[in-house]
């Protein structure tokens, strides 16, 4: 099966999965006027049963690929060379953040974007070496889903998406958007994409390897942490506030790990 054949039935069978929970919801919904409600409101996770169990294939996997990978990937490269890798892969994610700052008209970071574009592409290497960090032009991200939330789209409930992590109807459409219209796709091949979704994974999986490791056994319930921790870092990340490290964990995506 064709790449880009393979990511549309993934698409297809997640949205059929998604409406299947949220109809399976509806008949456990606690009645109004009870504190039960108030709490399920306030966790807008009406599929929270299906969730858990995707969390927990997410963690199984990343217990058995993804981190045995990162671990290999930090003992193969030396920390220069893994800054190295990561500044490549998100000089080739440009494209995609600049539409988005232009698409919510933000001037300045859409210049800070461009420029840094252009000094790592020329004296960066193609991005090899983040020259632009050094001179003042300080990274960030954008996406769809958060153009689509700036636009006043609500995110709607959570999900946890096999493979794909934490995300809800917005952001999981916004990355199917994205992940069609990346230019890569159409310069490279949608073979190149694919590979470069997994070094992206296996580096930030690496780089959050303490944090991981801190957050499951800090916590009380890990799915719900993980929950409230990626709900936090996208309204920051909607607001353009600074988010710290780009926490990752079994199942759950924040920044510049995701499949798309």
């Amino acid at each position: 099966m064709r790449p880009r054949c393979a990511t549309m039935a993934l698409h297809r069978s997640l949205f059929a999965m998604i409406l299947a929970g949220l109809v399976a919801a509806c008949a456990s919904v606690p009645p109004r006027e009870t504190s039960a409600y108030r709490d399920y409101v306030a966790r807008n996770d009406p599929i929270e049963p299906m969730n858990r169990y995707f969390f927990e294939v997410n963690r199984g996997l990343d217990e058995l690929f993804l981190k045995p990978a990162s671990a290999a990937y930090a003992a193969a490269l030396p920390d220069p060379v893994q800054d190295s890798v990561r500044s490549f892969l998100r000089n080739l994610s440009t494209p995609l953040i600049l539409a988005n700052d232009l698409l919510q008209a933000e001037g300045e970071r859409a210049e800070v974007t461009l420029s840094r574009f252009l000094v790592n592409t020329s004296i960066g290497v193609l991005g090899v070496f983040d020259v632009a960090t050094e001179i003042g032009l300080e990274y960030h991200d954008e996406d769809f889903g958060q153009t689509m939330a700036v636009a006043g789209i609500p995110g709607g409930p959570y999900l946890m998406l096999p493979l794909l992590g934490p995300s809800n109807p917005r952001d999981l459409f916004g990355r199917v958007v994205e992940w069609f219209v990346d230019p890569v796709s159409y310069v490279v091949g949608q073979d190149a994409q694919l590979a470069r979704t997994g070094v992206t994974s296996v580096d930030a999986r690496n780089r959050n390897a303490k944090t991981i490791d801190a957050l499951q056994q800090q916590s009380v319930d890990f799915y719900a942490t993980i929950r409230e921790a990626y709900r936090q870092r996208r309204r920051d990340e909607i607001r353009n506030r600074p988010t710290g490290d780009d926490t990752t964990g079994p199942g759950v995506v924040f920044e510049d790990d995701g499949p798309f």
